[in-house]
C-alpha cells in the first residue's frame, strides 16, 4: 500500500538582528557573505591577454583599394594575427568602408606624405607622421523643393602620439567638399568650401592674383553648403581636411 505523501512544513527564515537599538548595522550577514580575505587580496587579479597584429604597408606611389585589404586580412586570419593595421599615403574611396573581415578588424592608417622626403625636412614636431582617422561630423538639413543641405559641424581625428580623438569644430577644418551623388568608385568634389583661418579671403586672393567676388566668396566659406538634388545613387561622400593636412571622408546614406 502507497504511502500517503507528508504535507510540507512551512518554514519560515529569519534576519538576526542587534539588539542595540543605536547599531548602524541592522541586519547581520550570514557567515557566507562574509570576506575571509585581507584587504589587499580582495582586489580583482588582472588577466593580460597577448594579441597580434599583422602591418600592411601600401606603396610608396599608388592607392590601397579595396580587394588589397580584403586579401591582406584573409592572410592576417589565417595566420592567426588578431587586427590588421594598414599603412598606406592613399585610400580609393570604396576602401574607407571596408573595416571588418570575419573577425578581423581593420584599421587603416594614413601615412603623412612628408614621409616621401623624411630624410630632407625638420622634425617640428607639429604634424602627425600616421593618422588614424574618425569621421566628419555633419548634419543633413532640408531645402526647399525636396532638396538637401549639408552642414558640417567638425572633425575628429585621433592623435597617436597621445592616444587621444581630438575633435576639432568648423574653425578647425581648412577646407571640405561633397560629391552630391557618390557613385562607390570615386570622390567627384562638385562641391567645395573653404573655413580656414588667418583670413582665407585674403590668402586665396593672393594666391589667384586676381579679385575675388565677394558674394561668390560668402556661399564657399561657409559650413553649410548649397542646397542640391537627392543622389540618385542614395549616397553622398563629404570629405574634410583640417590645418595640420589630416584628410578625413565618411560616406553618408540619403533617403
Amino acid at each position: 500500500m502507497a504511502r500517503k505523501a507528508k504535507p510540507p512544513t512551512a518554514r519560515t527564515v529569519e534576519a538576526l538582528r542587534h539588539r542595540r537599538e543605536d547599531a548602524t548595522r541592522k541586519n547581520i550577514p550570514t557567515a557566507e557573505y562574509q570576506s575571509v580575505l585581507e584587504k589587499e587580496a580582495q582586489d580583482p587579479v588582472r588577466v593580460g591577454y597577448e594579441r597580434r597584429a599583422a602591418i600592411f604597408i601600401g606603396p610608396e606611389f599608388g592607392t590601397v583599394t579595396r580587394p588589397d585589404l580584403v586579401v591582406a586580412a584573409r592572410e592576417a586570419g589565417d595566420a592567426g594575427f588578431d587586427v590588421l593595421i594598414a599603412c598606406a599615403f592613399n585610400y580609393e574611396a570604396h576602401a574607407t568602408e571596408f573595416s571588418k573581415l570575419g573577425r578581423i578588424p581593420v584599421l587603416k592608417a594614413r601615412m603623412n606624405a612628408d614621409l616621401h622626403m623624411a630624410e630632407d625636412l625638420k622634425n617640428t614636431g607639429k604634424g602627425n607622421l600616421f593618422v588614424i582617422f574618425g569621421e566628419p561630423d555633419i548634419t543633413l538639413l532640408p531645402a526647399e523643393g525636396g532638396r538637401v543641405r549639408v552642414k558640417v559641424n567638425g572633425v575628429d581625428v585621433f592623435d597617436p602620439s597621445k592616444g587621444e580623438v581630438r575633435s576639432d569644430g568648423p574653425d578647425g577644418i581648412a577646407c571640405w567638399f561633397i560629391d552630391t551623388d557618390y557613385n562607390e568608385e570615386s570622390v567627384f568634389v562638385r562641391h567645395a568650401y573653404f573655413l580656414g583661418a588667418n583670413d582665407p579671403y585674403g590668402a586665396l586672393k593672393t594666391t589667384l592674383k586676381a579679385e575675388i567676388d565677394a558674394e561668390a566668396w560668402a556661399t564657399l566659406h561657409s559650413d553649410t553648403s548649397r542646397p542640391f538634388d537627392k543622389p540618385r545613387s542614395g549616397r553622398i561622400a563629404v570629405k574634410g581636411i583640417n590645418h595640420l593636412g589630416d584628410e578625413v571622408m565618411k560616406v553618408f546614406r540619403v533617403a
